[in-house]
């Protein structure tokens, strides 16, 4: 049985990763990151439920449903909804669950509207800016942060 059970969820377009803008976002793919964040949550005895979607509505029930399914942790990289979405912000706060929000790139490097984060005040911590690393790195930070609460 896992210590700590860790919702990863990927915004819009993230399931274009590996021939999306590989320049900016790499070449790996969802399912490669996917699998790297399983592979390293094993090491810290979590378990991971990872989902995509490109609909905002459908990642509130994620965010949503994690508070009924005893979900310890939110890794969320909300990609374009970063910018515009009250209602995953909204979402997060509600269910009062730990996240880290997550960016593959350094959004603070780019235009102008994507400096603006609606979570991240919010947020236990962020991470942007390393590729796909960002996503082991968030899971570090928040298996840290889980592991000192809980003691």
């Amino acid at each position: 049985m896992s210590d700590f059970n860790i919702l990863v969820l990927h915004g819009p377009n993230l399931n274009l990763l590996g021939t999306r803008e590989p320049e900016t976002y790499g070449s790996k793919t969802l399912h490669d990151i996917n699998a790297e964040i399983a592979t390293l949550a094993n090491t810290f005895n979590a378990s991971i439920s990872t989902a995509q979607s490109n609909h905002e509505g459908e990642l509130v029930e994620y965010i949503q449903q994690a508070k009924q399914q005893n979900i310890d942790g939110i890794i969320i990289n909300p990609a374009a909804y970063t910018h515009t979405s009250v209602a995953l912000r909204d979402a997060l706060l509600a269910v009062n669950i730990p996240f880290i929000e997550v960016h593959l790139s350094n959004t603070q490097q780019r235009e102008d509207f994507r400096q603006k984060s609606f979570l991240a005040d919010a947020a236990t911590g962020i991470v942007a800016g390393f590729g796909s690393t960002s996503y082991m790195l968030a899971l570090q930070g928040l298996m840290t942060h889980l592991q000192h609460k809980e003691s």
